[in-house]
């Protein structure tokens, strides 16, 4: 009787520290998707904040040129950070970065493209149609489940861009077209972010990614720009492409790459959305830009689309 005691006393306590150190993996676990999801915010927030510089910098310098000294630029910087894991390079490694630059380079230059033929609110508009993009992609190309509350939060957030960004009617011509693409290309970029994220060393794919859109840019601006070299230094383009490649490069894309481990692709298109709130509310602070009250209830229903992500019901 006693050595059956003792028996049912020591299986009692085997569970019981089952179940609590379970319960703080799960606790960690959480922690760690929450702090992936915060540092994805000020991916977006960057992103948002560098919009204006852009914008001004692009007035005097190529696209494609910009686009080349900004990637150049995060390519050193992330090459100084991870040269000594460069004799761990394997092929898949370079494969899987090369893909992922190509899909951002596309991404890129296809909205550069659009804004040629359509205005800059439809194309923003529309490049943040990925965040519909990503759940139904997600699950027809990787069979992945994406929660009911997600598939909510992605058609509140595609509702709340349409009142934030659009100023025009929407209409399906050339423009639009390429922005479709684009926004297929941003989709895909976070999808395979977190298929390979979770199997690749993380600063070599980065690297990989950087120099695929150096050279891209490069030689698209050789092809189609004037000038690619020989560009007006002055100090508008010079804070412009200093900041965008620190922030809204080389931390931005690195951030993203390693905390979508940590979370979902589909989450991640929800918090990006806050770029262009993040945007608008620098614009606002920077040259007193006035949102109107639509814009006001799009930035609103965005920020609850990017809550709603975070929420779980125990029936999902």
């Amino acid at each position: 009787f006693i050595a059956i005691s003792f028996k049912l006393t020591l299986i009692c306590d085997i569970f019981r520290y089952y179940s609590f150190f379970k319960g703080q993996l799960l606790i960690k676990k959480k922690l760690l998707e929450y702090r992936a999801d915060l540092l994805l915010l000020s991916v977006a927030i960057a992103w948002g904040v560098t919009f204006l510089m852009v914008q001004d910098a692009i007035k005097s310098v190529p696209v494609f040129s910009f686009l080349f000294y900004r990637f150049l630029i995060a390519t050193v910087l992330i090459a100084f950070v991870c040269y000594k894991k460069f004799k761990h390079i394997d092929k898949s490694t370079v494969f899987a970065g090369i893909f992922l630059g190509i899909l951002l380079f596309s991404g890129f230059s296809t909205q550069t493209f659009a804004l040629e033929h359509t205005k800059s609110s439809i194309v923003a508009f529309i490049t943040g149609l990925n965040v519909i993009f990503v759940p139904f992609i997600s699950f027809l190309l990787f069979r992945d489940y994406v929660r009911k509350m997600v598939f909510v939060g992605s058609f509140i957030a595609v509702i709340g861009l349409y009142l934030l960004t659009m100023s025009g009617t929407l209409s399906l011509g050339f423009g639009e077209s390429l922005t479709i693409v684009c926004a297929l290309m941003f989709a895909l970029h976070i999808l395979f972010t977190d298929k390979y994220a979770k199997s690749k060393d993380v600063f070599l794919l980065v690297f990989f990614q950087f120099l695929t859109v150096t050279v891209l840019s490069m030689f698209f601006s050789l092809g189609i720009e004037e000038v690619t070299f020989d560009i007006p230094m002055d100090a508008t383009f010079l804070k412009a492409v200093i900041v965008t490649s620190i922030f809204a490069t080389f931390y931005a894309f690195l951030i993203q790459t390693y905390m979508q481990q940590y979370t979902t692709p589909t989450k991640t298109a929800i918090i990006f959305t806050m770029e262009p709130v993040s945007a608008a509310l620098y614009s606002y602070v920077a040259i007193n830009e006035i949102l109107s009250h639509i814009q006001l209830m799009g930035a609103v229903l965005i920020v609850c689309a990017t809550l709603m992500a975070e929420v779980k019901f125990k029936k999902e």
